[in-house]
């Protein structure tokens, strides 16, 4: 596991960000709506694609080690800019407003503290 965790979470980070940043491009996200909401001084038709290109540039970058360091700053970016749902549209994150009772999307916008951890494990591994 020593020998290859870092590796396999690298490469299925870069696989998650690849496909869901495709969906987004090809406009099949389930999540599409939500980017859209929450950052509504965009047009959804706009920044829904370009967040994907974001997350399909990231995947490439996880899964080929391209400039690793730039890669996992846009990772980092990435998934610290799903938190502004619970900012932003909080009533899309928590039921009758209360933090503690998320919402399908404030779910899946939490579940991301596991992948920055993730992303941390993956940095450690890049030579100085």
């Amino acid at each position: 596991m020593a020998a290859h965790g870092s590796e396999l979470l690298r490469i299925s980070l870069g696989l998650v960000f690849l496909w869901f940043g495709a969906l987004k491009v090809v406009d099949r996200s389930p999540v599409a709506d939500l980017v859209a909401l929450t950052l509504s001084w965009f047009p959804a038709d706009v920044i829904v694609p370009l967040v994907g290109a974001v997350e399909v540039i990231v995947g490439l970058g996880l899964l080929f080690r391209v400039a690793l360091r730039l890669t996992l700053l846009l990772f980092w970016g990435e998934l610290l800019g799903t938190f502004l749902v619970l900012f932003l549209r909080p009533e899309l994150a928590f039921q009758q407003g209360n933090p503690l009772l998320l919402t399908t999307a404030g779910e899946f916008v939490i579940k991301n503290l596991v992948l920055i951890a993730a992303g941390l494990v993956v940095a450690s591994t890049v030579k100085r």
